[in-house]
């Protein structure tokens, strides 16, 4: 049985939304986030205290986009994984990552200096740079897209998730309604799949039988 170690939409919430798609059967472990903080016996099964925490048998694994691809290729394979002999393995395992590493980086920073840290630690110059930033890269995900209905092999992926999850972090800091018309719609559509949905109710149930909250404080009124 998978176990999969979870804060509410947090990164870790792309693992959950993949195991949903391969349709692995599975065990949701929830935390209060920061887990490093707030629920420090974590630290004896993760040392790093980060999320997710994956672990399959043997298989220990602590990045989201790792664990798509581990879970795609182990568990399902085409079409929600690429194969090395298809034209757009390439291009999958580009997307698969830029999710993350591109997409999602710049916007912990903005997220951190506008909601996480306590307002005497906010940087505004940080949050204003790191905001161009995100929507430059954003805007560059629409031109590598090009009207595509989906971000390789012109069929639904696991790099959808990856990216798809950057996306609804985007919605998180405020800066969704900015994204391109064409991100906006594609998200739309990658919310709508069964998986999402049973996703979001996985980690709500999860949430509510053990009182953890949300991951993030409510947001300030402007």
């Amino acid at each position: 049985m998978i176990t999969l170690w979870h804060c509410v939409d947090a990164r870790s919430f792309r693992a959950l939304w993949a195991l949903e798609e391969v349709g692995a059967p599975y065990e949701l472990e929830i935390l209060p986030f920061p887990p490093r903080y707030l629920a420090r016996e974590y630290l004896e099964i993760n040392p790093l205290g980060t999320i997710p925490l994956m672990i399959d048998g043997d298989v220990r694994m602590t990045e989201s986009a790792a664990i798509c691809q581990y879970l795609a290729e182990r568990y399902a394979g085409p079409p929600l994984s690429v194969r090395p002999d298809e034209p757009a393995f390439g291009a999958y395992l580009n997307a698969l990552h830029f999710g993350e590493a591109t997409l999602t980086f710049p916007q912990t920073i903005v997220l951190r200096y506008t909601r996480l840290e306590p307002p005497e630690r906010r940087l505004p110059q940080a949050v204003a740079d790191y905001t161009k930033w995100t929507l430059g890269r954003f805007a560059g995900l629409e031109k590598l897209m090009a009207g595509a209905e989906h971000v390789a092999a012109d069929r639904f992926t696991v790099a959808d998730i990856s990216v798809g999850y950057a996306l609804m972090v985007l919605k998180v800091i405020g800066l969704f309604d900015q994204a391109p018309p064409s991100l906006q719609a594609y998200y739309g559509r990658l919310r709508q799949r069964p998986a999402f949905v049973r996703a979001k109710a996985a980690q709500k149930r999860a949430a509510s039988e053990k009182g953890v909250g949300p991951t993030l404080p409510p947001k300030e009124p402007s």
